[in-house]
């Protein structure tokens, strides 16, 4: 017998051996990675942020001969709302008690109310959120709160600064747009003296976020910027009819941007007051009337909406869209009176201690 041929014979069979073995658990090892990737699954990625815009404009009401605009809700707004539309998200200052009912506050000259309709409204006309924090919110006091509350919830028409107690009033409005975690809050700083009691929100009782408040408006802005990229804070403020803002919001709105607000913006005044930036984050002093019964061509009825371009909390551009009031409507302005209201708008900054760039 030849030793070393079979030896070698041999080390071939062996070798042989050994490949199917290996080739025959080759499908087993893939099987259980297979399984193993199945049963932990990877987290899907974080979306990247990409800048969004949002739109602004000051206070609507459906009083008096605008109340049958709430027969189209699609055009309730008038032609404005094509400017509310492209933006990503639309917002606006609703300055009436939604209800049919109640008694009038007590001696208020001006008391307005609309129909749960009008929430249905906004909404058709590109409205995304509004805020009732305002001097009109419970002008049918409690009963018309409670009307308003129910509204809210039958409708799922996102509102601010309203609430069953002071943790729904100051509650954020949320949404996630383009990566971009957005928080708004809503609050008054406007309050006739013998309401700010009964229509203030509070632990356990219905009412208004006040601004008056002001640690607890802080307290807000603080809780909402833990989690989320852009908080914006909307306000009702001013005096009326005077173009540059007063002293509290000159106190108020650098508090707020401490606090950690990106935008602050507002109004209450009936016109146009300056916005630009208080270091890296954006103030509005006062966008004035938007849909509203009454107005003067040269004041009041001089409106438009400020448009917003963000990402995170970078304030990238604004962007200023003229109208004037007709019919109760914003309408907006076209070829040299637009450019003319662009740069009156820009003018009004020189009162306000804000800058035109970041």
């Amino acid at each position: 017998m030849n030793f070393p041929r079979a030896l070698s014979v041999l080390a071939v069979m062996a070798s042989l051996a050994a490949c199917t073995a290996a080739g025959s658990e080759a499908p087993e090892r893939q099987r259980q990675a297979a399984a193993t990737s199945s049963a932990e699954p990877t987290a899907p990625a974080t979306p990247e942020r990409e800048p969004y815009t949002i739109a602004f404009g000051g206070d609507v009401h459906f009083e008096g001969f605008l109340r049958s605009r709430l027969d189209n809700p699609r055009t309730a707004l008038g032609p404005i709302s094509s400017v509310l539309r492209k933006a990503d998200l639309a917002m606006i200052n609703l300055e009436t008690a939604i209800t049919t009912g109640g008694t009038p506050a007590p001696g208020k000259q001006y008391t307005f109310r609309a129909p749960a309709s009008a929430l249905t409204a906004l909404k058709a006309a590109g409205v995304d959120v509004a805020s009732m924090a305002n001097n009109h919110g419970m002008d049918y006091m409690e009963t018309g709160l409670a009307d308003s509350l129910a509204a809210i919830k039958k409708s799922r028409f996102p509102i601010v600064g309203i609430g069953r107690d002071d943790d729904q009033a100051f509650k954020p409005f949320r949404k996630t747009v383009n990566g971009n975690r957005v928080a708004i809050i809503g609050a008054t700083q406007v309050l006739d003296s013998e309401f700010i009691n009964a229509w203030t929100a509070a632990p356990g009782k219905g009412g208004l976020a006040s601004a008056k408040d002001e640690p607890r408006l802080i307290k807000a802005v603080r809780q909402a910027r833990k989690n989320s990229d852009t908080v914006i804070v909307h306000l009702h403020w001013g005096t009326e009819m005077q173009k540059c803002p007063n002293p509290a919001q000159l106190s108020l709105a650098p508090k707020l941007v401490k606090a950690g607000a990106d935008v602050v913006v507002g109004g209450h005044a009936h016109i146009l007051l300056g916005a630009g930036y208080l270091g890296k984050a954006y103030v509005s002093y006062g966008l004035g009337n938007f849909v509203f019964y009454n107005s003067n061509p040269a004041t009041t009825g001089r409106t438009g909406v400020l448009t917003l371009t963000i990402n995170g909390r970078k304030i990238l551009k604004d962007q200023w869209t003229p109208a004037t009031i007709q019919n109760g409507v914003p309408v907006p302005m076209t070829g040299a009176a637009r450019k003319q209201a662009v740069a009156d708008w820009k003018a009004l900054r020189s009162c306000t201690e804000l800058d035109a760039r970041p």
